[in-house]
């Protein structure tokens, strides 16, 4: 998928094809900046709140250098939607630490850059085939769960499976728990309950599975943190994956696992998390139209 005509630096909404980071800015070389990829859905951005307050606590945790206001990254991102017509799309946003280190450019007047680009929504498909990586996640690790711009890892494994026949990669930590996958959380259905594995086991704190434990609500059905093992998605009425791009998205298999795929509890609360959406974008909408 191609990145649509315009991109955001800082202030300015320019052409992609324009030459404006230079060789030593410190974050690029060293992947050292936090970021975030969220849904544009009819020109809102959809649980924006949420993005901001994880990449916030992330840079914060890893030197990172940060804007002082949600409004100000906001109005600049608003601005790139609005640039692309990029009304229904991905968006994808970098804060990028400038100074520090032993390679630092010279004229770099500021202490991050913000860079941000929109694609397309991408075509998922109607299921995932995973292939099991383990030892992908050190749940130890005091830096487990924050996204930052060292991403090669979870791309190396992307590749991999793709390479492999699979469509992403089921990381497991060092206790052989589940994990993650490299850019999703992991869900597992039984009976009316969905568990999914809890921040401990080192998985990134995804903004869609938060508002699937603590906002999305279907009478009957319960979601909650729990420690699984690839035998307790083989034991699961059905397996789905969550992330910002794919909403959830049911797994047809594991690799090396037997996995089931009945009931109706992933239709209900996919249901009910466009329903929230729909809810969220009228309400953000309406809060920011011209009076």
């Amino acid at each position: 998928m191609n990145l649509h005509h315009y991109f955001l630096h800082n202030d300015d909404v320019l052409d992609t094809h324009a030459r404006t980071l230079s060789a030593g800015q410190v974050g690029l070389l060293n992947g050292w900046g936090v970021f975030s990829t969220m849904r544009v859905a009819d020109g809102v951005l959809f649980a924006f709140e949420r993005h901001w307050d994880r990449m916030r606590h992330d840079a914060a945790l890893t030197h990172v250098p940060f804007p002082s206001a949600a409004d100000w990254l906001k109005s600049r991102l608003l601005r790139l939607v609005e640039a692309n017509a990029a009304w229904n799309a991905t968006l994808r946003v970098a804060v990028v630490r400038n100074h520090g280190g032993l390679f630092e450019g010279p004229d770099q007047t500021r202490d991050f850059d913000v860079i941000a680009f929109t694609t397309d929504l991408n075509p998922w498909g109607s299921s995932l085939r995973l292939a099991v990586k383990p030892n992908g996640r050190y749940a130890a690790s005091e830096f487990a769960g924050v996204k930052v711009m060292s991403w090669a890892q979870n791309l190396t494994w992307y590749e991999e499976a793709h390479q492999r026949g699979f469509d992403e990669a089921l990381l497991l930590n060092e206790r052989g728990e589940a994990s993650e996958c490299t850019s999703a959380n992991i869900f597992a259905i039984r009976g009316r309950e969905v568990w999914t594995p809890p921040l401990a086991s080192g998985c990134l704190p995804g903004v869609t599975r938060a508002l699937l434990i603590e906002e999305i609500r279907v009478p009957g059905i319960t979601a909650l943190e729990k420690t699984l093992f690839p035998k307790d998605l083989e034991a699961a009425d059905q397996v789905f994956v969550s992330s910002s791009t794919r909403d959830f998205l049911p797994v047809a298999y594991i690799e090396g696992l037997t996995v089931r795929s009945q009931g109706s509890v992933l239709g209900e609360l996919s249901g009910a998390f466009e329903e929230y959406r729909r809810a969220y974008v009228a309400r953000t909408a309406s809060v920011t139209a011209p009076k």
